[in-house]
């Protein structure tokens, strides 16, 4: 299954570079966005990885902490092949931590520790830090004026291509659960919902800056306040709306697709009615299991953005709210190859 190719925002760049030729080329920094309170049975460890995922670092810790897997916990998944720093949290309740020596090898490093009186919860944090190394990247006047267009307009606030799955299985996977096919591991199928809905938001995002509609409010847009998560739907699009949405007070959003009644009314309703029945079997899938309508913001804005050449390629670092994709930045800026996503030689046994 193949994914479209979604509408670029300062247009389809020209230049090509590659990331991830080594870990080092992608590091991650996780932003909870507060501290642990110092007390309580949930161990806070702040770890620095290498080279393996969020999922087998909770599994190193269970072991080493001498509990179930349902007892180590943490904020978001990060990267394979990066460097990556981000906290877990483990219950302990009535014992003391282990030797954190015990837990850490050459792709692990305890950063920090500290008690906490709750657990880590998914999607609890704030957001994360990039540092990124692009190789084959040459600084000149249309890469500058690219990354300058990025820094003061955003970018699509795409779902990355990894929520999809390799050659977007997950959303395959997601069809025959909507068509009664049993799934009970809970990650696959949280994983094959987000896949549904993340095409739905995408195709609308992708339509809505192909028809130049991202430049200006219509008639009911449902809004996200700037920093929050709270929004509202005016009745109407006044100067004072407008006013608001020019000084990027209030932001524009598209839906995360759900049953119920839907946040925008009018011309937003319609247009965003008619891309999403464009994927009718997600939608109605999606209705089906319950969902609730939400929304997320339509742009995506890095902040602290800054860049430089390094020998042959760009030194590029920014941050990102949490559920958002650094690869969303880095689509726009050139095409991008992924090291570790290369097709395997062919080797002649001959």
């Amino acid at each position: 299954m193949a994914l479209p190719l979604w509408h670029y925002y300062h247009g389809q760049p020209s230049q090509t570079g590659i990331i991830r030729q080594t870990n080092s080329d992608f590091k991650v920094t996780e932003n909870l966005g507060y501290e642990a309170d110092g007390v309580g049975e949930h161990l806070f460890l702040l770890i620095k990885k290498e080279g393996i995922n969020t999922t087998a670092v909770a599994q190193m810790i269970a072991r080493w902490a001498d509990v179930h897997i349902k007892n180590v916990s943490y904020a978001g998944l990060k990267d394979r092949n990066a460097i990556t720093t981000q906290t877990f949290s483990v219950q302990l309740p009535g014992k003391e931590s282990p030797e954190m020596a015990a837990l850490e090898n050459a792709q692990l490093t305890v950063l920090a520790s500290k008690r906490n009186s709750k657990k880590l919860r998914r999607g609890a944090l704030k957001g994360n830090s990039f540092s990124l190394f692009i190789a084959n990247l040459t600084l000149d006047d249309a890469l500058e004026e690219r990354l300058q267009l990025i820094k003061t307009c955003g970018v699509p606030n795409y779902f990355g291509e990894q929520r999809f799955g390799f050659q977007a299985g997950n959303l395959f996977s997601a069809l025959e659960m909507f068509a009664g096919k049993k799934v009970k591991n809970r990650d696959k199928r949280s994983m094959f919902i987000s896949a549904a809905r993340s095409l739905i938001f995408n195709n609308v995002v992708s339509e809505r800056i192909a028809s130049a509609m991202h430049l200006a409010p219509m008639l009911g847009d449902a809004f996200i306040l700037n920093g929050s998560k709270a929004g509202f739907t005016p009745p109407t699009i006044d100067d004072e709306i407008n006013q608001r949405f020019a000084s990027n007070d209030i932001v524009l959003s598209a839906p995360m697709w759900g049953k119920g009644v839907a946040k925008t009314h009018s011309d937003a309703l319609e247009f965003e009615s008619n891309i999403a029945q464009q994927s009718a079997l997600y939608c109605e899938g999606l209705e089906d299991l319950g969902l609730k309508q939400e929304r997320r913001t339509l742009l995506l804005q890095p902040a602290n953005m800054v860049w430089s050449q390094q020998n042959d390629g760009l030194k590029l670092e920014f941050s990102l709210p949490a559920g958002s994709y650094a690869t969303s930045v880095m689509r726009e800026l050139a095409i991008i190859q992924d090291a570790t996503q290369r097709p395997a030689p062919i080797v002649n046994k001959d």
